[in-house]
């Protein structure tokens, strides 16, 4: 009888968010990461209905990295009846257990507040999962080390490899029957302020690659010179600067580049605020796991006493009250939630307040929103005018552009029989499909959402 694999495309197929790759072979059933849906609507949507598998019948999880949207519907999945492992890098899971105890409780705090404003079509609004969902969750999370094969069975075997974008973040390598399957997660970039230059896979059967921004370049620009030059025109004015943030990794850098541009003298000593508990949580693990990232501790130390971190909601609010020009990180990054949305709510009507978004923005956010010049947000169920000022650092992106993602597949020394391209928008997806038929005639296929793919091997 032949072997095969069953590939079902759950999430990040067609669409940026909600990553979600079952695998199913005669041996094993395995999950590549378990994302929730985010931006437009109807993705969002999605996240609310059981997924079209037996969620009984897969026998474990392999993460790549801990963001939302490759974690987020973890909690979901094992009220759904998951009860195998759970697995990533130490740095994957103690992030995913930061991102997800965060996420339960701000959507427990919202249905809370939407049931006692009355701003929600649902009676009574509930949160996608709760923080005792996350506890069940995290018990299932099961430590593997980065560089090393792990055989799952006699035909099975996988191993994380280092990816940069985030700390502890991974592509996933594996052989099933002797081809190799390889799982790029989200690439990083290669000089980062942060992190290493991700590895390169060498060989790979079916490859299956992130496009989030396969159809761009990041522009060359000088990061500090660009932040300098913000931050001196808001003080000029007498006003804030915003600045949404995801709480993993862009927040930390955002820190470094500050204090390193206060150290250089190309600012002044402007009141920085960084109001994200998953932040602050997030850049304790910096200390804990030395060996994935390039800061020294005395870095880490120096670049926190720099920053006021605001630990309570009465602190946010104090923080806006502060009549001082000031300079506010906050969550989340695609502002879709979390603290950065009460600063928005009392400051971007004022004309002096500048809202510097600085990562990869999804369709149907907020975020996206500002971008493409909306002259008025929704936040809390009423609309506010967007006076501020909104600019866009690109060249922070987590993310590796067109060229670093053509570089990163250029280490591999096979003829994959199939490059599947997942985590993009159509455009971007369809742009990186033609290069890499150029570059390499590879074979490309761009699956949709809920695709499955039989692979006779």
């Amino acid at each position: 009888m032949d072997n095969y694999v069953n590939v079902s495309f759950l999430g990040a197929s067609g669409v940026v968010t909600g990553s979600k790759f079952l695998i199913e072979t005669s041996d094993k059933n395995i999950l590549i990461d378990c994302g929730m849906f985010q931006g437009l609507k109807e993705l969002r949507e999605l996240n609310w209905g059981n997924l079209p598998i037996d969620v009984s019948a897969i026998d474990l999880v392999l993460l790549t990295h801990g963001h939302l949207d490759h974690v987020g519907y973890l909690p979901r999945l094992v009220k759904q009846g998951f009860k195998g492992k759970i697995i990533g890098t130490a740095p994957t899971l103690a992030i995913a257990e930061i991102i997800l105890k965060d996420s339960a409780k701000i959507q427990e705090e919202e249905a809370e507040k939407a049931n006692k404003e009355s701003y929600t079509k649902h009676h009574p609004a509930l949160p996608f999962y709760t923080l005792e969902d996350v506890e069940k969750t995290t018990q299932m999370f099961q430590v593997e080390m980065e560089d090393k094969w792990i055989h799952l069975s006699e035909h099975i075997s996988y191993r994380f490899q280092y990816n940069g974008h985030i700390l502890g973040a991974t592509f996933i390598e594996m052989e099933i029957h002797a081809k190799r399957f390889v799982f790029s997660g989200d690439i990083g970039r290669t000089n980062d302020y942060l992190l290493n230059d991700p590895k390169r896979p060498e060989w790979a059967d079916f490859l299956f690659l992130e496009s989030t921004y396969g159809n761009k370049l990041h522009p060359s620009e000088d990061v500090e010179a660009v932040l300098s030059e913000i931050i001196i025109d808001t003080i000029h004015k007498k006003g804030n600067v915003i600045i949404p943030s995801f709480a993993v990794e862009r927040l930390q850098t955002l820190m470094y580049i500050l204090w390193k541009l206060y150290q250089k003298n190309k600012i002044p000593n402007i009141p920085i605020f960084m109001d994200s508990p998953m932040g602050s949580n997030v850049l304790q693990l910096f200390n804990h796991f030395a060996k994935w990232h390039k800061l020294s501790s005395s870095d880490i130390t120096a670049m926190s006493h720099h920053v006021n971190i605001v630990q309570s909601y009465k602190e946010t609010w104090e923080t806006i009250d502060d009549k001082r020009s000031k300079i506010v990180i906050a969550g989340s990054g695609m502002v879709t939630g979390g603290r950065v949305l009460t600063y928005l709510q009392q400051l971007i009507d004022d004309p002096s307040t500048t809202v510097l978004m600085v990562g990869y923005q999804a369709e149907g956010t907020r975020g996206r929103q500002l971008l493409d010049g909306a002259h008025e947000i929704k936040l809390f169920g009423k609309y506010y005018p967007v006076k501020a000022t909104v600019k866009h650092l690109e060249s922070l992106s987590a993310h590796a552009d067109q060229e670093e993602l053509i570089h990163w597949m250029g280490g591999i020394k096979s003829i994959p029989e199939k490059v599947y391209l997942i985590h993009g928008e159509p455009s971007a997806l369809e742009a990186l499909r033609v290069k890499i038929k150029d570059v390499y005639h590879w074979n490309v296929s761009i699956p949709k959402l809920f695709d499955v793919e039989k692979i006779i091997i």
